[in-house]
């Protein structure tokens, strides 16, 4: 099969389009023939090194996949040859405490598709059976791989962790990326007013469509000033941080007394500066979020399938161009998801 694959870390030019040999699937395993995967920040944190990541190489990225289902493993039931499916990146071991309480992003052996295994920037990939769900009806296979590790991500952020209410305040950072461009939607869908930020003016438009109340272009505005304008000085009442230091502090600023900043990311780099008195003093919680359970996703699903939430899609490449992907994904200058077809 043809493949994108990385033999060292690196840069974009790591990248190589080549043969590879097709993945077997196992007795619990799922062969599926990719017809789309899309990409996510961590396709570049792994291909650039992360003690986080660890692989072998040759590497095959890719956590977010869609396609048709061309073998199953002889003890897989209940799913077809032929059938259309997406792939639950977060793979998990069903077995220990956690999973069996329905908090398999908490299991102890859990990583990512395109992680710790081989994934989806490849004409065939092997998951576990119990990763593949059925794709919504009336979605397209480039949409069905758009919408898993962000939906389910946000989902987590906003009413696991960030408990939202209906009627609060959400601060989210960054429309134009995946996370954010899937919580302003979920955040709007919950019943409360949206906030959120962009880094040109001519993504405003796009988030308004997405549902935000305000938009602020952090190239032009101080986050932190404007978000006490719009909220009268009190604060918005959560947070949805996925980039880092560069924002941290805007993203503290702005929360109000007894405020929830919810973080699932370091696209700007990994340490930021906080003082514990304004997380005292102003009641705040801070909390990381990695991923999120299968029934989280499932949810989502049902939203994307019921067109209440849309997985909004910049451009798509070819496999072969996942390098121009890759450089697309890093400069920024993208609204949405971007996606490889086969």
């Amino acid at each position: 099969m043809k493949a994108v694959v990385f033999r060292r870390h690196g840069g974009s030019d790591t990248l190589s389009y080549e043969e590879m040999p097709m993945p077997q699937a196992g007795p619990q395993d799922v062969l599926i023939r990719v017809k789309a995967c899309a990409l996510n920040h961590l396709d570049i944190w792994i291909r650039q090194g992360s003690p986080a990541y660890a692989v072998s190489f040759p590497h095959v990225g890719g956590s977010d996949v869609s396609g048709i289902v061309e073998q199953v493993g002889e003890q897989v039931n209940g799913i077809a040859v032929g059938t259309p499916v997406f792939v639950s990146p977060g793979i998990s071991c069903w077995n220990c405490e956690f999973c069996l309480a329905g908090r398999d992003n908490l299991c102890r052996t859990y990583h990512l598709l395109g992680a710790r295994v081989h994934g989806g920037y490849a004409e065939y990939v092997t998951v576990p059976f119990r990763n593949v769900l059925p794709i919504p009806e009336n979605i397209t296979f480039e949409q069905a791989a758009a919408f898993p590790l962000v939906s389910v991500t946000v989902s987590h952020m906003l009413f696991a962790l960030a408990d939202l209410r209906h009627g609060e305040t959400v601060l989210v950072m960054g429309a134009g990326s995946g996370v954010g461009m899937m919580a302003v939607q979920l955040a709007k869908l919950a019943g409360a007013r949206v906030i959120t930020t962009v880094g040109s003016a001519d993504k405003i438009p796009k988030a308004v469509v997405l549902g935000a109340d305000a938009v602020i272009d952090h190239s032009k505005e101080t986050v932190s000033k404007r978000v006490k304008l719009l909220t009268e000085g009190r604060g918005v009442d959560v947070v949805i941080e996925h980039i880092g230091p560069e924002v941290w502090a805007s993203c503290v600023e702005s929360l109000a007394k007894g405020g929830r900043l919810i973080t699932c990311g370091a696209t700007t780099g990994g340490e930021v500066t906080l003082d514990l008195r304004h997380v005292f003093s102003r009641q705040l919680t801070i909390k990381g979020s990695y991923m999120g359970t299968r029934a989280e996703l499932v949810k989502a699903a049902e939203l994307i399938g019921q067109k209440r939430v849309i997985a909004a899609i910049e451009r798509t490449f070819p496999l072969q161009d996942a390098r121009e992907a890759q450089e697309l994904m890093a400069s920024r200058r993208f609204f949405g998801k971007i996606v490889l077809v086969c």
